[in-house]
């Protein structure tokens, strides 16, 4: 490998790792956004449109997901401070939002002046 190459892998590596992760774990909803049926969750436009937004503007520096528990119940399970408030509280506690693996929002989610705030900007 040369040093260039060395160098670019280095790069990107680092890049990687200040990546910050946003995760959001939904709660059970009749489609994979929750954007369906005649009457609309104005809170799910609302997240909808602030993680376009974070993802456009900070997404060398952001990385953010969405977890339905109907369809990613495996990821839901994988995160052990996810499934330590759904045994405690049930899916009320539903929507979580963890940034880096810390929970830092419960039972509502986050306004992109939030988000703005866990990417450090």
């Amino acid at each position: 490998m040369s040093t260039e190459e060395k160098f670019r892998s280095t790069k990107q590596v680092n890049r990687h790792d200040n990546l910050i992760q946003i995760e959001i774990f939904d709660p059970p909803m009749c489609c994979p956004s929750g954007l369906c049926g005649p009457d609309i969750d104005p809170a799910l436009l609302d997240i909808n449109e602030a993680i376009l937004k974070i993802k456009k503007d900070f997404n060398e520096k952001v990385h953010v997901e969405r977890y339905l528990l109907s369809q990613q119940g495996q990821r839901f399970m994988q995160q052990p401070e996810v499934m330590k408030r759904l045994q405690t509280n049930g899916v009320e506690i539903l929507p979580l939002t963890l940034v880096n693996g810390k929970v830092v929002k419960e039972k509502a989610y986050p306004t992109f002046d939030e988000l703005k705030n866990y990417a450090g900007m």
